[in-house]
């Protein structure tokens, strides 16, 4: 045991106040837990020692495990406070400290996840990294005590090993940070070859299962999206729609309630990790709407989109936009919430009167024989069963709701991320429902009004940090879909501000311009104005969510096209030309930076002069892979000039012969599949 001195270390509670809820949620902590700022490095300098960074995110399940094991476990924490400075950061409140650290975490160990369990030195830079850690030696790992009694013994009395172990990481960070500076000319700049790269991968990475990797399975909306272009292909069309159905058919979606857990441990997509982000509802409901209109219609998936944002804009609504996450646990058991015996099932159904319709539910939701999870069931769809809740079972879903609202609930992470939002707002602009519409106006109102302060734009509503290039990019694509959706000229001129912004604050150099068009080295995640980290990153590669420098790629590009605006084409095609190389040779790794090269180089307008009516409706029924549809009589050039009742399908400033019924332009839009591109 430690000594009295130890055990009474009295900890000062400074997350109590925090926005965060993953910080809140460990504001009782034994821990002396301090929030990422100037003033914990400061402290850490002041005692001559080192910081340990806990990096997670409220609906972590294993963020919860080593909070319950160690971080409230007394003999541990006394020590962390006796010999560290310990730091907790919510990852989505700060994605720019964890994207930092993460590089680190992947250097010292080949992986990394989160719980982020990170040593450094007062001056910010990692010494030693990883993830989880037990209390104890388990398993092969070293337990989280004894790790740090050696980082401890390591800082007093092994100073050059761990100078030595800090340049190594140091060095490897850098080489992470600076990627784009360090790419060699492409063997092939042409586009084309990333696009057909990308599809024989993703093809030959399909299992029986559908998706892209072996367990755990990832959504990676990301790569169905950059396929839908490519459906002519019998291999493609094939994975999608086995990817699609999958997902959306098995245990990763909620069948009661609506939404997609975060991934499935399981190679079949049953098993759900529980945890909802409003991120993966929104990037899943995008792709679910255009893949539907990509098959020509009549498939499952719009109704899968549709019961997602209704899944969003139940469970996930605030006062002012939508939260951002649901926790994984519910009373302290991992998906409790949402798994059944046949028992509670048969419970259920009786206290509502609905005897009769067990058996075909628990047929529905095969609630019955083997396939159990910890002797429990996750409803999924039997085969044949069709996606859409028929009206006969509209009060059995209610009735299971009802019961399963009675258990205790999953924790719900209310801050409001702008880039989150914004991508929510897409999607419910490109429903085409006039309700979730109208919703998406009201969100981009709110966003405005929350995230927008005395000319600064903030990540979250909490304000605690500035807006990120992927918050700002995610902002600008949802005014200018807000443009397209209403014809209102103000969405145009309020992206154009966003946009104005995000170049200001991080665009690394000189901006682009006509005289001097290759200048600058790309877009910086953090604002020039975040001064609170060692280094700043770019954001290039896409993971769960598209980078920062992809999504800003396609900011810019749709901002060009729709104002004419030579400033942000220059920019989109700097951005391009920066990474060209990884987007021909390694489209795996950017695929949102190869739609938005595509959507930059091959990009459709389709444009209606005049009000709503049948030609509009055609275009937004019809999928179109990279491009545009504007309508109205707003100030946008690719309105001027045109003749109110015909539409008018344009590539590159040529247009095709202007239509006049919905027929034709059925047939002009099916003739101009995406170019090759070069």
């Amino acid at each position: 045991m430690l000594s009295g001195l130890y055990a009474s270390f009295v900890t000062l509670n400074r997350l109590k106040d925090a926005h965060s809820a993953y910080l809140r949620q460990h504001a009782e902590n034994p821990v002396d837990w301090w929030e990422w700022s100037p003033e914990a490095f400061a402290e850490a300098r002041r005692r001559n020692v080192p910081i340990f960074l806990s990096v997670g995110y409220a609906a972590c399940h294993w963020c919860h495990v080593m909070a319950h094991e160690s971080f409230e476990n007394e003999e541990i924490a006394a020590y962390l406070n006796q010999h560290f400075v310990a730091i907790k950061v919510d990852r989505e409140e700060r994605p720019d400290v964890d994207s930092i650290y993460m590089s680190a975490t992947q250097a010292v160990s080949g992986h990394g996840g989160w719980p982020m369990s990170v040593f450094l030195r007062p001056d910010g830079r990692a010494f030693m990294a990883g993830t989880y850690y037990p209390p104890v030696d388990r398993q092969g790992h070293p337990g989280f005590l004894r790790l740090m009694q050696a980082m401890h013994d390591g800082w007093e009395n092994q100073r050059p090993l761990i100078d030595r172990q800090t340049e190594e990481i140091s060095r490897a960070v850098e080489q992470e940070l600076s990627v784009l500076d360090r790419l060699q000319p492409a063997t092939s700049s042409a586009l084309q070859d990333g696009v057909d790269v990308l599809e024989s991968n993703l093809v030959a990475a399909c299992d029986e299962f559908g998706g892209f990797s072996r367990a755990p399975k990832f959504p990676r909306p990301s790569y169905i999206t950059a396929l839908l272009s490519r459906l002519h292909h019998g291999p493609v069309k094939a994975v999608v729609s086995l990817t699609l159905d999958a997902m959306s058919r098995r245990g990763l979606y909620d069948h009661l309630r609506g939404g997609f857990a975060r991934y499935s441990v399981d190679a079949k997509w049953h098993v759900p990790h529980f945890e909802k982000m409003l991120s993966d509802q929104a990037l899943l409901a995008l792709v679910y709407l255009r893949a539907d209109r990509a098959m020509g219609g009549g498939t499952p998936w719009r109704a899968v989109a549709l019961d997602t944002l209704a899944f969003v804009r139940t469970d996930l609504r605030l006062p002012r936009g939508f939260a951002s996450s649901l926790d994984a646990d519910s009373n302290g058991e991992e998906g409790a919430h949402t798994t059944w015996t046949p028992e509670e099932v048969a419970a259920a159904l009786d206290a509502a009167g609905l005897h009769d319709l067990i058996e075909a539910t628990l047929y529905r939701y095969e609630l019955h024989g083997a396939d159990t999870f910890e002797g429990r069931y996750i409803p999924q769809l039997a085969p044949g069963v069709p996606f859409d809740t028929p009206a006969e079972f509209l009060p059995v879903r209610a009735a299971l709701c009802a019961a399963r609202a009675l258990r205790p609930q999953p924790g719900r992470d209310d801050k409001v991320i702008l880039e989150w939002n914004a991508m929510t707002a897409v999607a419910l602009f490109e429903s085409f429902e006039p309700t979730l519409v109208a919703d998406a106006i009201q969100l981009l109102d709110d966003l405005t009004a929350t995230h927008g302060v005395e000319g600064v734009w903030y990540r979250t509503d909490g304000r605690t940090s500035h807006a990120t290039a992927a918050d700002l990019a995610w902002l600008t694509i949802a005014l200018t879909s807000g443009f397209e959706a209403t014809a209102n000229d103000s969405y145009l001129d309020r992206s154009i501000a966003v946009a104005e912004y995000l170049l200001q604050n991080h665009w690394d150099g000189e901006i682009p311009t006509p005289d001097a068009p290759d200048t600058g080295r790309g877009i910086l995640a953090s604002s020039t104005s975040q001064s609170d980290l060692p280094w700043r990153a770019r954001d290039l590669f896409d993971g769960a969510t598209p980078s920062g420098y992809a999504t800003a790629t396609m900011a810019f590009t749709r901002l060009a096209k729709l104002t004419g605006q030579e400033r942000y084409l220059l920019a989109a095609e700097r951005l391009i030309s920066l990474a060209r190389p990884l987007i021909t040779e390694h489209p795996t790794a950017v695929p949102d930076l190869l739609e938005a090269a595509l959507f930059h180089e091959q990009g459709l307008e389709v444009v209606v002069p005049g009000p709503s009516g049948p030609l509009l409706e055609v275009a937004r029924r019809t999928f179109i892979a990279h491009g545009l549809i504007v309508h109205g009589d707003g100030s946008s050039p690719l309105l001027q000039g045109r003749m109110v009742g015909s539409a008018y399908v344009c590539r590159n400033n040529s247009c095709q012969t202007p239509v006049d019924s919905p027929a034709a332009l059925r047939r002009q839009l099916a003739s101009m599949p995406p170019e090759e591109p070069s």
